[in-house]
């Protein structure tokens, strides 16, 4: 199945064809977002993971936020644009104070390199757990959001379906949170 995507309306900085041969050449920075939802003590309750359809294998998978950092964009500009193009504008998120994020992950186009592969590019993603308090409604290329708790967020089942070994990345997030449960 190949993705959905929706045209972004701002598409930002590069054409696709400058892109793909920008990809071939240098990294590219990401920012990703694990969302979650808390309770009155601030404890994960929830976390949500997306489903997408893959352009690479023509499955479905589950993934977490995720896009570019724009030239001339801040890191936190990027953060919540990406957190309401895939969760759309009343997800609600609640920025960290910090842009120190609890994991820099590094995807490499050849598998085995490292536990992240994307076989577009070399990139480096910028990783945050972000709280969201409103409804959430998945747009551009997002087909639904999954609230999971955090048992059912470090389960092998889910870290097999996870894109580009992002299994590893969830579970770093959730233990940065102090919510892994395994």
């Amino acid at each position: 199945m190949p993705s959905v995507r929706t045209p972004d309306p701002n598409p930002g900085w590069l054409s696709d064809i400058a892109l793909d041969e920008t990809r071939s050449r240098v990294p590219i920075l990401y920012v990703e977002a694990v969302p979650v939802r808390l309770d009155s003590l601030g404890q994960v309750e929830h976390v949500g993971v997306l489903l997408r359809g893959s352009a690479m294998t023509g499955e479905l998978t589950r993934t977490l936020v995720s896009g570019r950092v724009m030239h001339g964009e801040s890191v936190r500009e990027a953060l919540l644009r990406n957190l309401e193009k895939d969760l759309g504008p009343t997800a609600f998120p609640q920025l960290p104070a910090s842009t120190v994020p609890f994991s820099v992950a590094e995807y490499f186009p050849l598998p085995g390199v490292a536990p992240l592969y994307d076989p577009r590019q070399h990139a480096v993603a910028l990783a945050y757990v972000v709280p969201v308090t409103g409804d959430c409604a998945p747009r551009q290329d997002a087909l639904e959001l999954t609230w999971l708790t955090p048992e059912e967020a470090s389960s092998d089942h889910l870290f097999d379906e996870m894109e580009g070994g992002r299994g590893s990345l969830l579970r770093e997030a959730l233990a940065s949170v102090g919510a892994l449960t395994r």
